[in-house]
């Protein structure tokens, strides 16, 4: 599969990786790969999507806040889909922000040796750092490299819905289409971002990591993947 084919996104005012090294690009974007915190009070509609048996898209497109809990377990994630390389890129000048890849499975082995007991929840939660002009971008094109278990993947689809303190910045809506058993896949999603008002893109810069978003991954519109993600536009300040 070489590329996506993006939904209609609705606009109002990425990609954890598991287990994922980064580097910083000309963006000086700094991924932290952090186990995610215990949440409380959960919101009503939130705790009513928690309590289902499958959470569809229709559901988290009625979210009007980023969610304090994860709506599905690792172990739902039954295809093994895994990620292994993100690339964020300015499209208007062609220059990388932004690049991680995962560690090769000797590495991952050595860290794991090194570090005793892995927590399943790690890298499901990541910290990024760019610097305020990130904020200015219109077009962003974000490559992702992706690998595919033994059972064939249909319909996959992404939601990523972005916000800064409880308000839906952008919704982001994007099909992988049909991945083959044991495949490796590549495509580039399209960002077109909004354009953001000056007194809204100081506070986004004064605020670090109150900008989040939720990234939901449907198979056949079932949730199997969700990954959280926190935003920083102070770099270099």
């Amino acid at each position: 599969m070489s590329g996506s084919k993006p939904r209609v996104a609705s606009s109002g005012g990425r990609r954890a990786m598991s287990g994922l090294r980064g580097r910083r690009g000309s963006g000086d974007a700094l991924p932290i790969v952090v186990v995610e915190p215990v949440s409380r009070g959960v919101p009503p509609a939130e705790a009513e999507l928690l309590a289902l048996d499958t959470v569809r898209p229709e559901h988290v497109l009625g979210l009007s806040r980023v969610t304090k809990n994860y709506l599905c377990r690792p172990e739902d994630n039954i295809y093994n889909i895994d990620f292994t390389k993100f690339k964020i890129r300015d499209l208007e000048t062609g220059a990388v922000l932004f690049e991680i890849a995962k560690p090769s499975s000797l590495e991952q082995e050595d860290d794991d040796n090194d570090s005793g007991e892995v927590d399943a929840r790690t890298g499901r939660f990541v910290r990024y750092q760019f610097t305020p002009a990130f904020l200015r971008l219109r077009t962003v094109g974000a490559t992702v490299e992706f690998t595919v278990g033994e059972k064939p993947v249909s319909n996959f689809r992404m939601i990523e819905r972005h916000y800064f303190k409880d308000r839906l910045l952008k919704n982001f809506d994007f099909d992988f289409g049909f991945c083959i058993p044991s495949s490796r896949n590549t495509c580039e999603h399209i960002y077109e971002f909004p354009q953001l008002s000056e007194d809204l893109i100081r506070l986004m810069v004064e605020n670090p990591y109150e900008t989040c978003s939720d990234s939901f991954y449907f198979v056949d519109n079932k949730l199997i993947m969700h990954n959280k993600a926190v935003y920083a536009y102070n770099g270099g300040l």
